[in-house]
């Protein structure tokens, strides 16, 4: 793992401190919606899919493009709301301004590109990314196309790319892919499931991963 070349980062729970603003707007639609309430445990256990792979984990008798299309219309409408709170993670900013110069960068997100290239823009993170893949575009986490995609595209092989995220989902997509997972402890799964795929390491700040890259290439 000496020679990295490319590090890809999930967005939600990893870079971005979003998780409750998703589970309050995934509340808001189902209210909205009439449908039977969902634990928040459940509401959160989702986070990480694809739009519509999640809703039919919550609902899956609906399993209908109508119903996909009429409660991701109604979850939008809470999550782009004005005073939406959300706010980077401690030394996001910091940490891909440290990176930039020695490695290429890469978001993979279960977000809409709408939804990702509003939020690049509202942060001013746009120039730290060469390339992003968006579940709207291609496959949802855990399968690996999402992370192909971006590997063919940076003419970069598996094995000299990581990836950085916070759920199982991401972790078994990096395996998937032959990319090497690395997990963050503070986003919504637990250790427990993300010890599962076997993460190279876990990190419990983002900004703790220039240490570990300094330490592997001294090693």
């Amino acid at each position: 793992m000496k020679d990295l070349e490319l590090i890809i980062f999930d967005w939600d729970g990893t870079l971005m401190d979003s998780v409750m603003h998703i589970v309050s707007s995934l509340q808001g639609a189902i209210e909205t919606l009439g449908l039977e309430k969902r634990q928040q445990e459940d509401l959160r256990n989702i986070i990480g899919l694809g739009m519509r792979e999640a809703i039919f984990a919550l609902y899956p008798d609906q399993q209908t493009t109508t119903f996909a299309d009429k409660f991701t219309e109604a979850y939008r409408l809470f999550y782009f709301a004005e005073q939406a709170p959300q706010t980077l993670f401690s030394g996001v900013r910091e940490t891909l301004e440290s990176l930039q110069p020695h490695y290429h960068l890469a978001v993979a997100t279960s977000k809409s590109r709408h939804g990702l290239d509003r939020i690049l823009a509202e942060t001013g993170l746009e120039s730290f990314f060469q390339i992003s893949r968006c579940a709207d575009e291609t496959r949802s986490k855990p399968h690996p196309q999402m992370l192909n995609e971006i590997l063919d595209t940076m003419d970069v092989d598996a094995d000299k790319a990581i990836m950085v995220g916070d759920t199982e989902y991401d972790l078994e997509m990096a395996n998937r892919a032959g990319v090497h997972p690395v997990g963050v402890s503070y986003g919504v799964h637990e250790l427990d499931r993300l010890h599962k795929h076997k993460p190279v390491t876990v990190l419990d700040e983002l900004s703790e991963l220039n240490e570990w890259l300094s330490r592997l290439n001294c090693a």
